[in-house]
């Protein structure tokens, strides 16, 4: 295990595992429990990345930039991957060229990196991640009115929260037509939030993409670590759980057979991309 994952590792266990006496005699245990990576690759410079770090902030209008190269016209589609929680701007990109890894078994499709402020606390963390939608939702507009080609967004762990606040801003500007697809990967947001009258239920109604929930029981990050801190289940780690009617275009898809953990949805040969691909297909 890396420096980088250590780090994570820790913040997770110390800012969001108090209910669960890590202290005491279960610690070794849950621990353990939350072993696992993403294959530790490291992207290239030139990884496309839109970043937001520093810019909620801003005096001036907020908006988000661009990083690495963006030389990519041969694609007929792109991917956004919306990372999760304590993750720096260098880990965001390797989760991004992670990512663009497991999809080249599927697709020459160019994956962009969405780098936002989620290394912090974990409470400052989730507002961050509900700040960052008005900006995520601008640039998916200057998107689609500029280039048009279509965007897969593939959202990790608190980058669901980040996606579900972005199309509800969506949803009320009535740009429900900017995105080709959004698959959730261990969606670190309450299970009951994506059904009809839940937080994003009405949102993923009324975007034109489907929205599919990819969960796995193994993921005991989800399981152990968030259930103690926000006193809920999550929908990445057993779905809605029959919270509710589910909303037009919403599914969830059960990768327990191939997923290990909560760092492996997107790592080539382990993860679950190539069965993301073919839900989109």
């Amino acid at each position: 295990m890396d420096s980088q994952t250590g780090v994570t590792r820790r913040r997770l266990l110390l800012g969001l595992g108090s209910g669960l006496g890590l202290l005491g005699g279960g610690g070794a245990y849950v621990y353990w429990s939350l072993q696992g990576d993403s294959g530790e690759y490291t992207a290239p410079n030139s990884q496309p990345v839109i970043t937001t770090r520093g810019l909620l902030d801003s005096a001036e209008e907020p908006a988000a930039e661009t990083e690495g190269a963006w030389s990519f016209d041969d694609a007929s589609e792109v991917f956004l991957f919306v990372h999760g929680f304590s993750t720096d701007a260098e880990t965001a990109r390797d989760n991004a060229y992670t990512a663009q890894l497991a999809l080249g078994e599927s697709t020459s499709a160019p994956v962009v990196a969405y780098s936002w402020d989620s290394d912090v606390e974990w409470e400052q963390a989730k507002d961050n991640a509900v700040a960052n939608r008005t900006l995520l939702a601008q640039w998916l507009m200057e998107w689609a009115e500029t280039d048009g080609r279509p965007v897969h967004v593939l959202a990790h762990s608190l980058g669901a929260r980040v996606t579900g606040e972005t199309l509800r801003v969506l949803a009320e500007q009535g740009a429900t037509d900017v995105l080709a697809s959004v698959s959730l990967l261990g969606g670190a947001i309450p299970y009951d939030s994506v059904v009809q009258g839940g937080r994003y239920g009405d949102a993923i109604e009324a975007v034109d993409a489907p929205v599919s929930n990819f969960y796995s029981q193994n993921d005991k990050v989800l399981s152990w670590v968030y259930r103690a801190s926000d006193r809920t289940h999550a929908v990445g780690h057993a779905g809605t759980r029959d919270a509710g009617p589910l909303p037009d275009g919403y599914q969830d898809v059960n990768v327990t057979d191939l997923v290990a953990d909560h760092y492996s949805y997107f790592e080539p040969g382990e993860g679950c991309l190539a069965r993301v691909v073919a839900e989109i297909e």
